[in-house]
């Protein structure tokens, strides 16, 4: 029986959500700090919750390439949140499915709740609910991959 790699996503603390890929012994972990990039998305104007699924992304793509270096990850996750992604406050995540080169991980962690992505009040009472699943197939650039493989010597 072959053992499956993990993917775990949780709520660190108030302010952090963890990212940790895990293959029998070895394991990649990283931080989103979210105090630092509201901050960021909230001086420059940018929509944070869609800024966060971005980065949310992301950093599930590092934490797997050097874990085990891929070509194509395949991340499906569904998103309800309180309005539509550009006004919305507070949203949940919950991650349905993820394969790196045809190799699936175990989720722990599917569900991510966060709240108070919002620094004004303004347009509250225009909130409608909003629900939508992500399928995504995000490609690792060849020269990014060489290096993550180099890594991995």
């Amino acid at each position: 029986m072959a053992v499956s790699p993990v993917l775990v996503i949780k709520i660190i603390d108030e302010s952090s959500v963890g990212v940790r890929a895990r293959l029998k012994d070895d394991y990649r972990e990283h931080e989103i700090v979210l105090n630092s990039v509201l901050a960021y998305w909230w001086a420059n104007e940018l929509p944070p919750v869609v800024k966060f699924l971005d980065l949310f992304e992301s950093v599930i793509k590092r934490t797997i390439n050097e874990l085990t270096p891929h070509k194509t990850l395949k991340l499906k996750y569904e998103v309800t949140a309180d309005s539509v992604l550009d006004n919305a406050s507070e949203f949940e995540i919950n991650l349905i499915e993820v394969e790196a080169d045809g190799v699936g991980f175990r989720i722990d962690g599917r569900k991510l709740s966060l709240k108070g992505f919002r620094n004004s009040n303004a347009d509250l009472e225009s909130k409608t609910p909003f629900h939508t699943t992500y399928d995504r197939v995000i490609e690792t650039p060849d020269i990014v991959l060489k290096k993550y493989m180099e890594m991995q010597k």
